[in-house]
C-alpha cells in the first residue's frame, strides 16, 4: 500500500486543537515519550521503548507497530522543562483523547484520571509543577473484551470491524491562564431573532463578562454563567453553500478568548429535513475515520482537510460520523469549509445475539423491544451507566459545533437500550438539533425518524406508518478493489463486487437513478452511502484506504448531486 502522506516528527499535529475556544498560550507536547509496557501497576523504573505522541502503539507511525495485549499497562513519560509560574497564573495540562482509562502523575503526584476513549480532558497541575517536571500517563484499554464504549476496534479485524488501537491518540498540550479563566463557551443560534446566546462558564466565582463582534463595532456585557444575547440587524445564514462564521472575542477579567459562531436551525416538518426554515435533502456520505498508518489519529490537519474537501468536491453536503468522536479540528473544518454533520454516538456493549443482529437484513419487519438488554448486548449496568454518561460528555463537548446537524443515538442495535428515555436525555442536554434514535433496526416507535439500512435488497421507499420522516441512513457499500492500495492477504468485505471502474461508476449512478431518486420523489428525506474510504479489509470506499485513488468520477458524482439537490433552495 502508498502513503499520500508523511509526518514531520518536531511538528505533528501542532495546529491550535480547540478552535472555538483560542488563547494566545499554547505549547503542544506531541513528539517522542518514554514508553513501557507491564501487566501489572507497578510503575517501570526504565522505560524501554519511544513512542510518537499521538499515535497509538498498534500504529506504523508511533514507531512501534506493537500489538497490545487487554489491560496491559501503557506507561508514557516525559521530561519538561517549565519557567516558574507567577502566583496569578495556572498551568493546565490537556488531553484530547486517550483510550480507555488513564492515570495522570506529575513529578510523582497523581493529578487526576479519566475513563473513555473519545472524549478531550484537562488538569490543573499548577499545584505540581517545577522548573523540570516528569509526567507520566499510565493506560489500561480492555479493548473488546469488556462492554466499554469502543466504536468499530476488534481485537480481529474483520468483516465490518477494524484494528483495535490504544492509548494516546490525539494531542496532548498545556495552556497558562489566569487565576480565574473561561472554562467553557455554551453557544446557541436563534435565527429566528437575529442573535445568538452566550454562555460563559468560569473555572469558579461570578464575574463581568464582554463580548465583542460585528468586527468589534457591536458589544455585549453582563455576567459569567448568564445567558447573553449578541443581536444582529441581518442574518447571515450558515449553511453547506455559504458556510458563514461571525468570529467573537470573549473577555473575563485578564483572560481573553476567540471563538465563531455560525446561525443556522435544524428541524424536521412534515417528513422533510428543514434547514434555515426551508427543506434540505441530506445527499451524505459515511465516514469510518481511520488512517492506514494511524487509525484513529489523522496524519495532519492538511490530511484531515483534504477528506472534507473530497467530499464536497463529490457533490455530498453532509458527512456521518459513525461509531467515532474526532479531534475538535475535524469539526471545525465541517463549520468552516460547509458540511453537514451527522454525529453517532460511539456503539459499545457485549457482543448481541448473533441471530437477532442479522435478522433484519433478511426477514422484513423483523424487531424485539429494546428493555430486551441480553439479546443486543446491553445487559451490564456500568456499560449503561457509562454510556449515558460519555453520551452526555460528547453532546456537552461538541454542542458548539455549528455544522452538526443531527445525534445518532444506536446502530443497528449495537448495546442498545431504553430508546424512548435516550431521546428524552438528549433532547434535554440539546433540542436545538434532530435525532436519530435508532438508526438501521430495532426501531421503539419513537421519534422523529425511521431510519433504513438497505445493502442486499433493492430499495423502495414506503412511508412511514407512523408518519415520520424517513431516512435512508446507510446503503450501497459497493466493493471495487484498486490493485496496490489494500493490504493484499486481508479477506476483502463489501456488499456487492464490481470488477471494474466503468463498472464501478455505473453501478454508483444507477443505485441513485433507480432507487434514491425516486424515493426522494415520494419523500425520502435523507440518503447516505456506505462510504467515504476503504478501511482495511472493508473495500467498500469511494476512495481507496490511502487515499491515493478516488474511485468514483467526479462527472458521475456531480451528476448524482444534481439529480438530488437540483431543486433545492437554500437560504
Amino acid at each position: 500500500m502508498q502513503e499520500r502522506y508523511t509526518i514531520d516528527e518536531n511538528n505533528l499535529l501542532n495546529e491550535y486543537p480547540r478552535p472555538q475556544l483560542v488563547r494566545g498560550s499554547y505549547e503542544n507536547l506531541n513528539g517522542w515519550w518514554d514508553f513501557a509496557i507491564t501487566d501489572d501497576d507497578t510503575i517501570p523504573q526504565y522505560f524501554p521503548l519511544r513512542i510518537l505522541v499521538p499515535f497509538s502503539p498498534e500504529t506504523n507511525y508511533s514507531g512501534l507497530r506493537q500489538p497490545i495485549a487487554p489491560n496491559q499497562r501503557l506507561w508514557y513519560h516525559l521530561t519538561i522543562s517549565y519557567d516558574a509560574l507567577s502566583p496569578n497564573r495556572r498551568l493546565l495540562l490537556h488531553f484530547e483523547a486517550v483510550d480507555h482509562h488513564c492515570i495522570v502523575f506529575l513529578n510523582g503526584v497523581e493529578v487526576g484520571c479519566h475513563e473513555g476513549g473519545y472524549i478531550p480532558f484537562s488538569f490543573d497541575i499548577t499545584h505540581v509543577v517545577k522548573r523540570e517536571n516528569g509526567l507520566l500517563v499510565k493506560v489500561i484499554d480492555p479493548g473488546d473484551t469488556e462492554p466499554i464504549i469502543r466504536g468499530k476496534q476488534a481485537s480481529k479485524a474483520q468483516g465490518i470491524y477494524y484494528q483495535g488501537q490504544s492509548g494516546i491518540h490525539q494531542s496532548v498540550w498545556f495552556e497558562e491562564v489566569p487565576r480565574f479563566f473561561i472554562e467553557k463557551l455554551i453557544i446557541t443560534p436563534d435565527i429566528a431573532q437575529h442573535c445568538w446566546y452566550v454562555q460563559v462558564i468560569p473555572n469558579e466565582g461570578v464575574h463581568a463578562v464582554t463580548i465583542n463582534y460585528g468586527d468589534g463595532k457591536k458589544q455585549c456585557k453582563g455576567m459569567s454563567n448568564q445567558r447573553l444575547c449578541c443581536q444582529v440587524e441581518e442574518v447571515h445564514p450558515w449553511s453547506p453553500e455559504d458556510p458563514y462564521l461571525y468570529p467573537i472575542m470573549v473577555t473575563m477579567g485578564c483572560d481573553t478568548i476567540a471563538s465563531y459562531v455560525g446561525l443556522r436551525s435544524f428541524a424536521v416538518q412534515d417528513g422533510r429535513l428543514i434547514l434555515n426554515g426551508k427543506p434540505y435533502y441530506h445527499h451524505g456520505i459515511l465516514d469510518q475515520g481511520y488512517w492506514p498508518q494511524s487509525l484513529y489519529t489523522a496524519p495532519s490537519d492538511q490530511a484531515i482537510i483534504d477528506d472534507l474537501v473530497m467530499v464536497k468536491k463529490l457533490g455530498f453536503n453532509m458527512v456521518r460520523k459513525h461509531a467515532k468522536v474526532e479531534s475538535r479540528r475535524w469539526y471545525y473544518h465541517c463549520d468552516r469549509l460547509g458540511l453537514l454533520v451527522w454525529q453517532d454516538m460511539v456503539s459499545g456493549g457485549r457482543p448481541p445475539f448473533q441471530p437477532i443482529m442479522s435478522a433484519p437484513l433478511f426477514v422484513p419487519f423483523f424487531t424485539v423491544k429494546d428493555h430486551h438488554y441480553r439479546l443486543l448486548g446491553s445487559q451490564d449496568a456500568v456499560y449503561r451507566e457509562m454510556f449515558i454518561a460519555e453520551l452526555t460528555q460528547m453532546i456537552e463537548t461538541l454542542y458548539n459545533s455549528v455544522s452538526i446537524a443531527m445525534w445518532v443515538i444506536f446502530n443497528e442495535g449495537w448495546g442498545q437500550f431504553d430508546a424512548e428515555k435516550m431521546i428524552s436525555l438528549v433532547k434535554s442536554l440539546d433540542s436545538s438539533r434532530t435525532i436519530d434514535c435508532t438508526s438501521g433496526w430495532y426501531d421503539q416507535g419513537v421519534g422523529d425518524f425511521s431510519s433504513r439500512h438497505v445493502y442486499f435488497k433493492r430499495f423502495r421507499y414506503q412511508p412511514d406508518r407512523l408518519g415520520r420522516a424517513v431516512l435512508l441512513s446507510e446503503f450501497g457499500g459497493y466493493l471495487y478493489r484498486v490493485e496496490g492500495h489494500d493490504v493484499e492477504e486481508e479477506k476483502l468485505f463489501g456488499y456487492k463486487q464490481l470488477t471494474d471502474r466503468s463498472a464501478f461508476n455505473n453501478a454508483f449512478f444507477r443505485l441513485y437513478e433507480e432507487e434514491v431518486y425516486p424515493a426522494k420523489l415520494k419523500g425520502l428525506a435523507a440518503s447516505v452511502y456506505t462510504q467515504l474510504t476503504d478501511v482495511q479489509q472493508e473495500l467498500n470506499g469511494l476512495v481507496t484506504f490511502d487515499r491515493m485513488v478516488v474511485k468514483l468520477d467526479e462527472v458521475v458524482a456531480l451528476q448524482v448531486a444534481a439529480l438530488l439537490l437540483g431543486t433545492e433552495e437554500v437560504e
